[in-house]
């Protein structure tokens, strides 16, 4: 009696999603301070739910095809043993609905999965503001939600000092985050580099920090490329987000993590969503949304990016 109670959270991705559930990860682990707590995430994103403050262990999904009955298999038997008393469903897709089925029935779950024991209520809980569904979901489960909608993932930040110093660069910097998957070229605003050129006019220090497919991108934008000799990992990546004085992305993970670690900027949004959607958009960092961006002009950018420097400048 009196035994450990293990508590299964499924978050796979992506990237700004893991992110945006550090706060419903906060308020599950109030709800449940003695309990063991697993998160089941992709591979890439295990490192970032390792550091997690609120988890006490990570178990791999590759999310093989659910064909490989083999891979299914092995993955049935590693959570089975963990003996498992409740599911915190926060992705809620067809594959962790198959979840439910076959590896735990019978087992507490909070998700959409039809017949689960915590059913989220909402009718239609994809056309709802990310952040809202989660706390929707967890409401429905019982739980107090203080986190949910405000994730603060701070503490992903590594000291970067060592590599700024390299580079010449002192806090108060801009960060400008051109990119975005390599597949979803239309959710890329086309004119970082003219805006860097106004930012570098105004006296401030302009940096980029390409991922992998990311460099020839970033190589037209003036200012100061970090890469730390290859590409920054999520961590470092994150100390110079905090280092950052005002961040200016796409909507994009880096721009999501920005965001959640309570710093200022703005995320230029295209028709692909909604900010609202989303829910990017905080106290300190805004967003603009338009039909396309190719139609968003630099001045447009540029005037919103000194309203809002000026603004951070005179609230510190």
């Amino acid at each position: 009696m009196g035994s450990r109670q293990n508590i299964l959270i499924i978050k796979h991705g992506a990237f700004g999603d893991v992110i945006q559930s550090e706060g419903a990860l906060h308020d599950i682990r109030i709800h449940h301070p003695d309990e063991q707590i697993t998160v089941l995430t992709e591979p890439a994103y295990a490192k970032i739910m390792d550091r997690c403050p609120w988890v006490d262990s990570v178990v791999r999904d590759p999310r093989e095809s659910r064909w490989r009955l083999d891979k299914m298999w092995a993955l049935r038997r590693n959570l089975k043993t963990l003996n498992i008393h409740r599911v915190y469903d926060l992705q809620n897709s067809s594959r962790t609905t198959d979840y439910f089925k076959w590896i735990f029935p019978g087992v507490e779950w909070s998700g959409t999965a039809p017949g689960c024991s915590h059913p989220h209520k909402a009718k239609d809980p994809k056309s709802i503001h990310s952040l809202r569904r989660m706390e929707g979901q967890l409401t429905d489960a019982g739980l107090a939600c203080k986190h949910t909608m405000h994730p603060d993932v701070s503490w992903m930040a590594n000291d970067v000092s060592p590599l700024l110093k390299e580079a010449e660069l002192t806090s108060g910097f801009v960060l400008l985050v051109p990119g975005s998957s390599a597949s979803l070229p239309h959710k890329r605003w086309p004119y970082y580099k003219e805006l860097a050129e106004c930012l570098i006019t105004d006296g401030r220090q302009v940096v980029t920090v390409p991922g992998p497919d990311e460099m020839e991108l970033c190589a037209n934008i003036p200012g100061t490329t970090l890469t730390g000799g290859s590409f920054l990992d999520w961590f470092d990546l994150a100390g110079v987000v905090k280092a950052a004085s005002y961040i200016v992305g796409n909507d994009t993970g880096p721009s999501h993590l920005a965001a959640h670690m309570g710093k200022p900027g703005l995320a230029l949004f295209g028709s692909h969503t909604t900010v609202e959607k989303t829910g990017i958009k905080t106290d300190q960092f805004d967003a603009i949304e338009v039909e396309d961006l190719q139609d968003l002009s630099v001045e447009r950018v540029y005037e919103a990016v000194k309203a809002g420097l000026t603004a951070h400048s005179n609230s510190v």
